[in-house]
């Protein structure tokens, strides 16, 4: 069963002229809840290989590529062309895209590390954005930030299968209203 055919239907004037058919709402939205999102137990961490789409893992992970729903609402993707990574080919064309044809290496901001706490050892560091005349800050050229926002993609976690059932089990009931 596909993902759109469990919303419910309503009834839409495609070209305005009364003309009523019967459509998914596709503007009915489910969230998860708090408790199944923060559950660390019911998710396993996964590190999505380059071309890997979310047909491909739930297909893997589940048996069925029609469940690749599951693997973006788990995930917050509600964008799967812009919250999911790019294969290199794409993440390469996108830089020419973004930044048009060399310029994917200029400098798209500077940074520093900042420290927190009374001693800079044994305390929690990190890397703020700041002046290109702050003392010795990193250069972070365009290529640099959008592979950082891909590394970031690339990190996702997967509903345990044990408990696929009972999420879309909750989710037909969730999105029928």
């Amino acid at each position: 069963m596909s993902y759109f055919s469990k919303f419910p239907l309503m009834a839409y004037d495609v070209k305005g002229i009364e003309n009523y058919k019967l459509l998914p709402n596709i503007l009915r939205r489910v969230k998860l809840r708090a408790g199944i999102r923060s559950g660390a137990f019911l998710f396993d961490k996964y590190d999505v290989r380059d071309g890997e789409r979310p047909e491909d893992i739930a297909f893997k992970l589940y048996g069925d590529p029609e469940l690749h729903w599951v693997v973006l609402m788990t995930n917050n993707i509600t964008d799967r062309y812009y919250q999911w990574p790019l294969s290199q080919p794409q993440f390469q064309e996108h830089l020419k895209d973004k930044y048009g044809a060399g310029n994917e290496d200029a400098v798209h901001h500077y940074e520093i590390t900042q420290t927190s706490g009374p001693t800079s050892s044994s305390d929690y560091s990190h890397m703020v954005e700041c002046n290109s005349d702050e003392d010795n800050p990193s250069i972070i050229s365009n290529r640099d930030y959008e592979q950082r926002k891909q590394d970031e993609y690339r990190q996702i976690r997967l509903l345990d299968k044990r408990y696929l059932d009972s999420f879309v089990e909750e989710f037909d009931n969730l999105i029928r209203g």
